[in-house]
């Protein structure tokens, strides 16, 4: 992954289940271990989202040193209920782990990931 070993992080934007357009975000605090997207970029990448009449579909990030599954801080963190939330686990860089999930209310239940 570009950041590494940093965390890389970002939005899918689109219509429904559609994927449009990936949105690579910087992540703020140049961490292996956190992310935090500059709200300077995000509110642009919001705006086009919401001008082109899409939907955010999914937040996603990478976990370089654990698995594929939100952390505590990931879930107390999840302000989209109804976007997906994408993790890739780095821990094995060969054989990289990708997972998405939904969080709500604290309640993190993992949904079918296809590409297509």
């Amino acid at each position: 992954m570009q950041n590494d070993p940093n965390e890389c992080c970002g939005f899918i934007a689109g219509e429904k289940v559609s994927s449009t357009k990936l949105y690579r975000m910087t992540n703020f605090s140049a961490s292996p271990s956190r992310y935090d997207m500059d709200g300077k970029e995000m509110i642009p990448v919001l705006n086009e989202i919401d001008d082109r009449g899409w939907e955010l579909l999914a937040i996603y990030h990478s976990h370089t040193h654990s698995p594929a599954y939100p952390s505590a801080t990931d879930v107390r963190l999840a302000t989209w209920p109804e976007a997906y939330y994408i993790l890739v686990s780095l821990v094995d860089h060969q054989t990289p782990v990708v997972r998405a999930f939904r969080i709500v209310d604290g309640n993190v239940t993992e949904e079918d990931l296809g590409v297509v």
